[in-house]
């Protein structure tokens, strides 16, 4: 038995907007069934929403999604998109480190001021 689901559903289910279900359409990445206006969604479209707010929520963009699902609709299929995803997660790794290095940096260097300036503070005898 085919399952679909409306627009209402999934945007309930995932905590997302209509407007959101819509450009994914737009951009691509689902195809749901369409009778007159309405859209009818396939388990199949569930499961790829599913992939593709998670996706979202560790910070890759559209485009990146995009080509790790087209990668599987294509050959090498599973195999090459496991592999791109797996550098992709890399890439993404070195992005957030490279991203938590910088805020660590900066968190010393607001640090380093702050003591300068209590110290200067002290000198010129304000109490803090």
């Amino acid at each position: 038995m085919n399952k679909f689901y409306s627009i209402t559903e999934l945007t309930r289910e995932f905590g997302v907007s209509t407007r959101t279900l819509r450009f994914y359409e737009d951009e691509g990445l689902i195809h749901p069934e369409r009778r007159g206006r309405t859209r009818l969604f396939r388990q199949a479209d569930r499961r790829l929403i599913g992939e593709i707010l998670r996706g979202r929520r560790i910070g890759f963009t559209i485009a990146e999604i995009r080509e790790i699902i087209q990668v599987y609709k294509e050959p090498p299929g599973e195999l090459g998109q496991l592999k791109l995803l797996m550098k992709r997660v890399d890439e993404k790794r070195d992005d957030l480190r490279q991203k938590r290095k910088d805020i660590d940096d900066t968190l010393a260097e607001l640090d380093s001021i702050e003591e300068t300036c209590l110290g200067r503070l002290a000198e010129i005898g304000v109490n803090t």
